[in-house]
């Protein structure tokens, strides 16, 4: 009796933290590797991501880590992507696909183009699931199911390592969308960059002799100011582009709604929140 066929046989995650642990969980719950390799700096967190089932070995040594794999997945912070993209182009030059699941593109889509040797096929990719929680501790297996996943293959993409990708993210229960490296970074300034700097701004400006007072309005309007600090660092620095020009829109609104208050203009102001009100209730039917 034949065993089933995994989509790949070996699966090596750089970056065991939640993001990673829970893929290394979901790849394993769905069949879609026969091992997953986990590699990170921090032997606590390979340790943990172990002990909760995500990966089968652990390893601190990146280029030990991708040997045999046929795929590779980045699960870092930004900046960590780009800088194991420049590691891998200097020693790795063996066929072997790609990926990532990093929250800007352009920047990481250009250095892999850029910086891999020839055979090796990359692919941009980035789900749209997450949580402000850290550590493979909590990861969660169903975190990727009946999420959205955007690719972001450029002309240089390898066709077929494009649709092994698809069919990855698909089987992992994703909804693939397809768009380019600057169309995914403006898209996400608005849609998730925006609103985490929201939050931080909030929190910030935010009297401690507040705190003891905040409603659950509060908390769940600020949730992911509780995200990691650098990571978000990482983010504004790599997409600037894009953040200051939605940065830029909010200070807009914000800057009308404070004119709208000093001059008492009651009828600008309820104008303004009756076309966010119409575009967040777009999101509810949708």
């Amino acid at each position: 009796m034949f065993g089933k066929k995994h989509l790949f046989r070996r699966v090596a995650i750089v970056g065991v933290g939640f993001m990673g642990a829970s893929l290394g969980l979901a790849i394993k719950k769905k069949g879609l590797a026969k091992e997953v390799i986990g590699i990170g700096h921090h032997e606590t967190a390979l340790r943990e991501a172990i002990d909760v089932g995500a990966i089968d070995e652990s390893t601190m040594d990146l280029m030990k880590g991708v040997i045999g794999a046929d795929l590779i997945i980045l699960a870092t912070p930004v900046n960590t992507i780009i800088s194991v993209l420049d590691i891998l182009g200097k020693d790795f030059k063996r066929s072997v696909i790609i990926t990532d699941i990093g929250s800007t593109k352009l920047s990481v889509v250009e250095r892999a183009e850029k910086a891999l040797h020839h055979s090796v096929m990359f692919v941009g990719s980035h789900p749209l699931v997450g949580s402000e929680k850290k550590g493979p501790t909590y990861a969660n297996a169903a975190l990727y199911d009946n999420g959205s996943c955007i690719m972001t293959p450029t002309d240089k993409t390898n066709r077929l390592a494009k649709d092994k990708i698809k069919q990855f993210w698909s089987q992992l229960g994703m909804n693939v969308k397809i768009m380019s490296p600057q169309e995914h970074d403006e898209h996400l300034a608005f849609i998730s960059h925006l609103p985490h700097f929201a939050a931080f701004s909030i929190m910030k400006a935010l009297p401690d002799s507040c705190l003891e007072y905040v409603t659950q309005g509060l908390k769940d309007t600020t949730r992911v100011a509780s995200s990691d600090p650098h990571m978000w660092r990482d983010i504004a620095l790599s997409n600037h582009k894009y953040v200051l020009k939605s940065i830029d829109e909010m200070v807009k609104v914000l800057a009308t709604i404070r004119k709208s208050v000093v001059t008492k203009d009651g009828d600008a102001l309820v104008e303004i929140f009756k076309q966010a009100k119409q575009k967040r209730d777009k999101i509810e039917k949708s």
